[in-house]
């Protein structure tokens, strides 16, 4: 009956098969077409992420540093670091000769103006400059950041949004968060681009490393649906697009390329643990209840089609945090969840609203049954795609499901684990845990800082701060006229990571 409740619930996602969003900018050999599962929400310097949308705005705006494919940082703008004896200094030596595309130079007086006004913006990844007490500039193409205290992840942050580099002159104006201005390898058409439907990028003739970029142009096209995105694959219209496990034969059958890389971790975030929305959410074997409802080996071979491996923890291999002793902490078992429950004095269960997300509701169906079978009542509301992460990064839901991508495991803990991380969307406060953070943070990088941060995810598994079920394979879908590097640390490829086939 469980498995056939799983079965319907992927069938009925799929019944209808919506048309291919029309592009704007046709394909062909000097284009690299992608596909987009969200729309771009911004190009406001202090609003970019990671994730699905860096695929919008690293063409434009290069990074201090980069990650290679598997996940090694490198050089880029900055061409030298290094970090004093207690790690509270980094020095950068910067590329000379670059330009932004308005002619404004690169130098160190713009990255001194793109740090802060990171760190003192409003967008989710504010904390990728968070640490950053102040900016000292020692020469042209030379700086030194003073750090409020030790960031693990700093070099992980500089080679991502905390490194992203725009034109001073656009920070903080209006327009910038449609037109973006920077110094990489494209620039942003607005002529042929049209804002929800194709965003284009054409070749910065002046770009420094443009050998690292072979293609011309550069588009991209929201395609939300994954149908629509197989059909937008197999017609050409796209060369390359993220996937899912339930599309692969499909992919495989019409002589596409399917790359795998576990990367994301799937489950729901027990976000009220104070119990400011859901009283019982406050209680650990409430939430501990919660982490043995899910029959997640089932949803895994059904749902993803066996694509990753069933999990209790928020961080994936190769991150420092991960303990695999960890997985195996919770089983699925209704009956000692019910009696956990009780035991916490809901006998009868309790009801929670939960945000209803389109790219996840294949499994609203299996969370409304699976939570109803220990007593727990779900209240759906809509959440339309173009304002998802917004939406379930406002607090208004005590708890929601989500696929969340594993990075640096400093990066990880400043976005779920502190009182003011973005994705502590009630902003629950936990002494100990931050205790724990705090140790790790001060550590010297090693076993020993490894051993800290286990420590710390050991603590969030045990307390129940989320209850996962999966990591979860990246499924990236591409053509025969591309090759495709899949990015450790990142959902999607970043944009140096393709290559013609020929």
């Amino acid at each position: 009956m469980r498995n056939r409740l799983i079965l319907s619930a992927l069938t009925a996602v799929f019944l209808s098969v919506p048309p291919v969003a029309k592009a704007e900018v046709g394909n062909n050999p000097e284009t690299l077409a992608l596909a987009g599962i969200l729309d771009n929400d911004t190009f406001d310097r202090a609003g970019l992420s990671i994730g699905h949308r860096a695929q919008y705005w690293m063409p434009v705006f290069d990074t201090l540093l980069y990650t290679a494919p598997d996940g090694k940082t490198m050089p880029n703008l900055a061409t030298e670091w290094h970090f004093n004896g207690d790690g509270t200094e980094l020095t950068l030596k910067l590329r000379e000769g670059v330009k932004f595309t308005d002619g404004t130079p690169f130098n160190a007086e713009a990255v001194k103006a793109n740090l802060e006004y990171l760190r003192d913006g409003v967008g989710q990844n504010t904390w990728m400059a968070g640490a950053v007490q102040n900016v000292e500039i020692v020469g042209p193409a030379e700086l030194k950041l003073h750090l409020k205290e030790p960031d693990p992840g700093m070099l992980f942050n500089l080679a991502t949004v905390g490194g992203a580099m725009a034109s001073p002159a656009t920070l903080g104006k209006a327009d910038s968060k449609m037109l973006p201005i920077g110094s990489g390898p494209y620039i942003y058409d607005t002529a042929r681009s049209v804002t929800g439907r194709q965003y284009v990028y054409k070749r910065n003739p002046d770009y420094w490393n443009a050998g690292a970029f072979p293609f011309e142009t550069m588009t991209i096209t929201p395609i939300n649906d994954l149908s629509a995105r197989m059909n937008a694959l197999k017609s050409g219209q796209v060369d390359a697009a993220a996937g899912e496990g339930q599309v692969v034969p499909e992919a495989e059958a019409s002589k596409l390329t399917v790359s795998r890389l576990p990367v994301d971790w799937l489950g729901l975030f027990l976000s009220d643990r104070d119990g400011k929305m859901v009283k019982a959410l406050s209680d650990v074997r409430v939430r501990r209840a919660l982490n043995m409802a899910f029959d997640e080996k089932a949803i895994l071979k059904f749902v993803a089609r066996g694509y990753g491996e069933v999990t209790d923890q928020p961080f994936v291999p190769p991150s420092e945090a991960f303990d695999p002793s960890l997985d195996g902490t919770y089983h699925y078992d209704p009956k000692a969840a019910r009696a956990l429950l009780a035991e916490a004095g809901y006998p009868n269960g309790f009801s929670v609203t939960m945000p209803d997300i389109g790219t996840l509701a294949a499994y609203t169906p299996i969370i409304t049954q699976q939570l109803k079978d220990i007593g727990v009542t779900v209240n759906w509301v809509k959440v339309p795609p173009n304002v998802t992460i917004a939406e379930l990064l406002s607090g208004k839901y005590p708890m929601f499901l989500f696929r969340l991508g594993s990075q640096s495991p400093w990066a990880d803990f400043n976005k779920f684990a502190f009182a003011n991380s973005p994705w502590n969307t009630s902003k629950a406060k936990d002494e100990k845990l931050e205790a724990l953070l705090k140790t790790a943070q001060y550590t010297p990088p090693g076993k020993e800082q490894n051993a800290a941060m286990q420590a710390a995810n050991r603590y969030m598994v045990e307390n129940a701060f989320f209850a996962p079920w999966f990591r979860i394979d990246s499924i990236y879908i591409s053509n025969a006229e591309v090759k495709v590097q899949m990015q450790a640390q990142n959902i999607v490829p970043w944009p140096r990571n393709y290559a013609p086939a020929k």
